[in-house]
């Protein structure tokens, strides 16, 4: 089991034919990833990593089932490819660009509203099933298949996330979804704990966060209110700069720094998160919840 993709996933890659697309793709290919073909605008009917090419999402779809999307376009592109995605009715999209235009993604939450579409990101690694699918830029190499559900709003601090789980007597990981770092994105963490807690191979949830919006303290509320709950392992970082100061994070403009990491912890607290302060804790939290292998 796993969340959002798993090995029957049949990926399309738009912007497949760019620098960075041709890297990932080959990478998530080689690690199995169903990968079924690409779009490139004015190269449908040309072959690229051994896979079609198509000028539309919906030819794609139409030709090789795809049913969800890694997008490897600039951030000025990213909302006529969203609507592509959505009028293609895929389940999944997963967005990489870093700084779409707040006014596109405004329209692209309007898009996906009353769609089949799910967004993860922008600005996200992306998601990866370990042994199954890879859609995005994480290091393949370090996931295991296991137990822990990870779900992170800051990149590098995923991937050590991951590393803790795997230093927990290897419990591993169900799926690892990086949410994006932009101010406006779709998946978030309450999306995110649904899902695990739908999940019967995720056996607990690791929950990273930052300064900015109030994505944990919505997290934390629905978390609270669930009558069953797996357990969640909670970090926010950011306790070392001074209440007030402004943080480079783009969510950060919506509370207008008025909400520290701290008051993030205490809503995490009291919901029943298990806080910790740094990233070597999450392992020994783990250690607690399954002593044993």
């Amino acid at each position: 089991m796993s969340i959002l993709v798993n090995k029957d996933t049949k990926v399309v890659c738009q912007g497949i034919t760019g620098s960075q697309a041709t890297f990932h793709i080959k990478r998530s290919l080689d690690y199995g990833t169903h990968v079924v073909s690409g779009v490139t605008p004015e190269k449908g009917g040309e072959m690229h990593l051994g896979l079609p090419v198509f000028n539309t999402v919906k030819e794609a779809k139409a030709e090789t089932g795809a049913n969800a999307s890694v997008m490897f376009v600039p951030a000025p592109a990213v909302k006529a490819a969203m609507k592509e995605a959505v009028e293609a009715e895929l389940d999944l999209v997963v967005c990489i660009a870093a700084g779409v235009p707040l006014k596109d993604m405004l329209e692209v939450k309007a898009m996906l509203k009353g769609s089949k579409t799910k967004l993860i990101g922008p600005n996200t690694p992306g998601i990866i099933t370990p042994g199954e699918a890879r859609l995005g830029i994480f290091p393949e190499n370090i996931h295991h298949k296991g137990k822990i559900g990870i779900v992170s709003r800051s990149s590098t601090l995923t991937y050590e996330a991951v590393i803790e789980t795997n230093r927990a007597n290897n419990l591993g990981q169900s799926t690892v979804l990086g949410l994006g770092d932009d101010m406006m994105i779709g998946i978030d963490f309450i999306d995110s704990l649904k899902a695990f807690h739908g999940d019967e191979e995720t056996k607990a949830i690791v929950m990273l966060g930052h300064l900015g919006g109030t994505f944990e303290e919505d997290a934390a509320k629905y978390y609270k209110s669930l009558k069953k709950k797996k357990p969640v392992i909670g970090l926010v970082v950011g306790d070392a700069v001074p209440f007030g100061h402004k943080m480079g994070y783009a969510g950060d403009v919506i509370t207008k720094g008025r909400i520290s990491a701290q008051d993030k912890k205490d809503a995490m607290q009291d919901a029943g998160i298990i806080v910790v302060n740094s990233i070597k804790e999450i392992h020994e939290e783990l250690l607690k919840l399954f002593p044993k292998a």
